[in-house]
């Protein structure tokens, strides 16, 4: 729903801020300017965080967020979403501003970059909101600002990500986009500094993502070991998405301590859901598929 102090319904714009997944990260080196030099694959589910948003006169960007994990966020100007409408506003010159509403259905810091989603679903809000022309090069550069993995998420399509973010190339799989797929966090945080300190420097080799065959037997995420090291109960989690029936892949997203898996039919994600939520009942458990373009 809407603001409370919005017009009304029709009034309001709204963006899903996609879930994003690593469905392999391979780290390859640390690049002269201190970022690691990375290999994903990113694809995004069809669900996510709820931005709603109205176009207001004065200049003023007024955030307000709910959601099962709004309580955690401060809606201050360090936030992504305030962080993001300021930066196309200085970018555009725009003076006019936006009442926005946040509904925050991701886990915070999970490795399905709910925060970078979020920052770019903002910039596709207030595009849309403000009627602007903006081209797709000049919004990624926005979006890079924000954080490495922004420009990927403005798209939101399943894409090959490689540097530390900002090359990015469409990427279809055949047999990939639209598979069922299980997102389950065990509400513990990591640190992704933390995780990327204990990863072992080994360069394990390059990602092939040629086919879902390659993805799923020499696709990897170099950081899962020390993932498990930070957060031992992630090893829980894959484990108890790799017994599933039907599983095709369990894998860790990006820096943890979300998993994922993708299943052969709507019917095998469903009973692994509900096999892990009657066991674990804790953990954050959410039943998607692979969003198509």
């Amino acid at each position: 729903m809407p603001h409370p102090d919005m017009k009304g319904v029709a009034d309001a714009i709204v963006e899903i801020a996609y879930a994003k997944v690593n469905v392999a990260l391979h780290v390859r080196a640390r690049r002269d300017d201190g970022y690691h030099a990375l290999e994903s694959l990113f694809v995004f589910a069809g669900d996510g965080d709820r931005l709603d948003g109205q176009a207001t006169q004065d200049g003023a960007i007024d955030l307000i967020i709910d959601g099962p994990f709004g309580a955690g966020l401060d809606a201050g100007p360090t936030n992504l979403v305030m962080r993001a409408a300021r930066a196309l506003q200085s970018y555009l010159g725009q003076q006019r501003g936006a009442a926005i509403r946040l509904t925050k259905n991701l886990p915070v810091a999970s490795g399905i970059g709910g925060g970078s989603a979020d920052a770019a679903a903002t910039l596709r809000l207030l595009a849309r909101l403000w009627d602007v022309r903006i081209e797709a090069e000049e919004l990624a550069g926005i979006a890079l600002d924000l954080g490495s993995d922004v420009p990927a998420c403005v798209a939101s399509v399943t894409q090959l990500v490689t540097g530390r973010g900002e090359h990015l190339a469409r990427h279809a799989v055949e047999g990939l986009e639209g598979l069922p797929m299980l997102l389950v966090n065990p509400g513990v945080g990591v640190s992704t500094a933390s995780v990327f300190a204990g990863w072992d420097r080994q360069d394990r080799g390059e990602l092939d993502a040629d086919s879902l065959d390659a993805l799923i037997k020499m696709g990897r995420n170099d950081l899962e070991m020390p993932a498990i090291a930070v957060a031992p109960v992630i090893a829980d989690v894959l484990a108890a998405l790799g017994r599933a029936q039907g599983v095709l892949l369990a894998r860790m997203s990006g820096s943890g301590a979300t998993c994922f898996a993708l299943f052969e039919t709507d019917d095998a994600l469903a009973q692994a859901a509900d096999a892990i939520r009657w066991a674990h009942p804790a953990w954050w458990v959410m039943e998607t598929r692979i969003k198509s373009a």
